[in-house]
């Protein structure tokens, strides 16, 4: 007996001496400049060590008193795949749709605000999972260029202006502004030149010209390394130019370290490391395929082999330990501006309680952002319906009554969701009977049985709504889906499901008034729908207040304000090869066919008239500025949100540029008969080309403005009026690279 208690003093009294060691650290001394702090740290390791802190499942350092991290964690639209309750928001894409990047930073902010204190109760509870770091591996900025990939739900959509503005937000949201630091950080992915397939993306090459890199799939990523201050970047699965894009000499050192200055933490995809010599096969092994990995600077493998072998290609002379330092560097450096390694009474975020989680202020950005996201593309005089007049409503369709949809991939679990049916039958009295007819399928043909139920029900309604689309379930990353329509988490055609089409028809032939709500994650080819059906809505997958949202817009309860980030093609007789990163005939930028819907449409319940758009006459290519303004005025009789658009052309360029291109944009709310007068700035990168050799110039010539609801494209839908003016450029070409 005095023998274990002499033993299990003396454990107590090592244990004792150890933590106070501990403390005594430097890198344990938050007066000491970080730098100061990471480099005690570092010293301290083994070379196992050290590796083992270079995967995304860190162990613990029991030693240094230091405990397990896991870096994967995912906020897309609210805190990703965590076990507690959060906000959901509605997916990227419609978050896009909302064109309000105040919202937008608002939503990240919370999302962080949630992260923080799910993180700060793990650590209580000694929970080192995965999906409770404070990493987050978000936004995905990657350019939609192709409606036919299943992940273009993630992004904010086919624009790299808008694309940048709506990342940026979120990115400074996430981080916040303490100058000491980081509230949650943020990780642009996938770069670069990354949207599909899905079915190859371990094995596809992706070859671009210099100007569409420079012109269309690095400007987002440029926007959130140099303006927005991202403290993490993601290199993609895919290789550009023959080179795997985790060990791409132009991607990751000319580009981002030498050219952007980058200091932040580069992660792989998920296994993408692997990729570079099973996949590839631009590396003979794991040791080779790892050294060369972390000497283009990928710092972190997420994954659970190729880095572990790190170890080896030191001894076999592959890479140096302090090469292997510099990746420790940048990755205990945010883990430092995390507080991480501080205590919590110096870390402001610390003190965040659980009772953030779902609070009501985060639950009116999520109504708040739901409502704005929903988009009106077609309305002949059928909506708003009337709630005191409605006698019966007949509600079809496979999305009427589906929650699941609504949270869209790559999210996290509210404690509540209404689906469209709840929310439409919450807001209606006993007066009007509303009918569900259950049983229709995204892509199976109705039975003859559930047609006549439908048509028996609907003969005597006021209008029938169908709520219809696709689903997170059919397009996604890297599915094991294999249906007509759809493969491996793509679509092989756009056009919306012929048995939804069917069944609007069979109601059309009946003159039976129908409502189209879409509910998906990408553009659809609907021609027949916007020719014949009277009323259609793109509620896209809209998260715990989706349902709500689009109750709100049916009853007028909100007007909608939503307008595309991408652009509705009539077929895919409008679309190049998928495979093909040619941006030449894609996105309103370079599509020279008619538009479906345009990029930037959306209507509203009431009207909205352009003029006085005023600008300089002429300028010259060294001038700083070129104000614009324009009135706006709501000609209607209900009060309303517009988004104000600004887009520029070169119509007398010689060299290639876009079509048109988005440059500003603003959100402004205006009373019936109220008129606003709006200012935007044009800087020189705004009137600029891009050249054959990736540079920006600002050319003299010709620069025509256009200002109005949506692109300044062709397009069979109802027109929304654009005003334009032109200016000339004079001067010699300025460079600005």
């Amino acid at each position: 007996m005095k023998l274990k208690t002499g033993l299990f003093a003396f454990l107590l009294v090592q244990t004792l001496a150890n933590a106070n060691a501990q403390e005594t650290f430097p890198f344990r001394d938050t007066r000491l400049p970080i730098e100061e702090r990471v480099e005690d740290l570092i010293s301290r390791l083994t070379l196992e060590e050290k590796v083992a802190q270079m995967l995304n499942s860190t162990p613990a350092i029991e030693r240094l008193g230091i405990p397990p991290y896991n870096w994967w964690n995912e906020c897309l639209h609210g805190v990703g795949r965590t076990k507690y309750r959060v906000t959901v928001f509605p997916q990227a894409i419609g978050m896009a749709a909302t064109w309000d990047d105040k919202l937008i930073e608002e939503v990240a902010s919370s999302i962080a605000d949630e992260g923080r204190a799910i993180y700060h109760d793990s650590q209580k509870k000694k929970d080192y999972s995965q999906y409770q770091a404070l990493t987050y591996w978000t936004p995905n900025i990657n350019i939609f260029r192709d409606p036919r990939w299943g992940r273009g739900q993630e992004t904010y959509g086919e624009d790299p202006f808008l694309t940048a503005q709506i990342g940026k937000a979120f990115v400074k949201g996430l981080q916040g502004n303490n100058p000491r630091y980081l509230k949650a950080s943020a990780c642009a992915k996938h770069y670069a030149v990354h949207s599909g397939p899905e079915y190859n993306r371990h094995t596809f090459n992706s070859d671009v010209s210099t100007y569409d890199l420079w012109d269309t799939y690095l400007p987002a990523f440029r926007a959130l390394v140099t303006e927005a201050g991202v403290s993490g970047v993601m290199c993609a699965y895919n290789a550009f130019k023959g080179q795997p894009c985790c060990g791409n000499n132009l991607l990751l050192q000319s580009i981002l370290r030498d050219k952007w200055n980058f200091k932040g933490y580069v992660t792989s995809d998920c296994g993408a490391i692997d990729d570079i010599y099973i996949n590839h096969k631009a590396k003979p092994n794991a040791e080779t395929a790892a050294a060369d990995a972390v000497l283009h600077g990928t710092d972190l493998d997420c994954g659970t082999n190729a880095y572990k072998a790190l170890v080896n290609s030191v001894k076999l002379g592959l890479i140096t330990e302090e090469e292997l330092n510099v990746s420790l560097r940048r990755l205990f450096t945010i883990r430092f501006r995390l507080g991480l390694f501080d205590p919590d009474e110096e870390v402001p975020y610390s003190k965040t309680p659980l009772s953030i989680l779902e609070c009501p202020k985060h639950q009116d950005l999520a109504k708040q952002t739901a409502r704005e996201s929903v988009v009106l593309l077609k309305n002949e005089q059928i909506l708003p319906l009337d709630k005191e007049t409605l006698k019966k409503l007949v509600i079809i369709g496979p999305n009427a009554n589906d929650t699941e949809i609504m949270l869209g991939n790559y999210n996290g679990f509210p404690s509540h969701i209404t689906s469209p049916l709840q929310a439409i039958r919450s807001r209606l009295s006993e007066k009007t009977e509303v009918v569900y007819i259950e049983g229709f399928d995204y892509i199976e043909t109705p039975s003859d049985e559930l047609l006549d139920k439908c048509i028996a029900q609907a003969k005597d309604a006021d209008a029938v709504i169908f709520f219809g689309g696709i689903s997170p379930r059919l397009e996604g990353e890297e599915m094991p889906v294999d249906k007509k329509g759809f493969r491996g988490g793509d679509r092989t055609t756009i056009a919306l499901p012929e048995a939804q089409t069917q069944v609007m028809k069979m109601l059309s032939l009946e003159n039976i008034p129908t409502i189209f709500v879409m509910m998906t994650g990408s553009a659809l080819a609907i021609p027949w729908e916007a020719e014949n059906i009277p009323a259609i809505i793109n509620g896209w997958y809209g998260g715990q207040y989706g349902g709500e949202a689009i109750a709100d817009v049916l009853f007028g309860d909100c007007n909608p304000s939503g307008k595309l980030p991408v652009t509705f093609y009539a077929s895919d007789n409008d679309l190049p090869d998928y495979e093909s990163y040619d941006m030449q005939g894609r996105t309103y930028r370079y599509f020279t066919g008619k538009a479906l819907y345009p990029f930037g449409y959306g209507l509203s319940y009431t009207k909205f008239a352009y003029s006085s758009l005023k600008m300089p006459k002429s300028g010259t290519t060294k001038d700083k500025e070129f104000p614009v303004t324009v009135t706006v005025k709501n000609t209607g009789k209900t009060a309303g949100e517009e988004v104000v658009q600004l887009y520029i052309s070169h119509p007398e360029e010689n060299v290639l540029v876009p079509i048109t291109a988005l440059k500003g944009f603003k959100r402004v709310k205006l009373q019936p008969g109220e008129s606003q007068t709006l200012t935007f700035s044009l800087a020189p990168e705004d009137l600029s080309c891009v050249d054959e050799n990736g540079k920006r110039n600002v050319r003299p010539g010709k620069i025509t403005v256009y200002v109005g609801g949506c692109a300044p494209v062709e397009t069979s839908a109802k027109p929304l009026k654009t005003i334009k003016k032109s200016m000339k450029l004079t001067g010699d070409i300025v460079p600005l690279d």
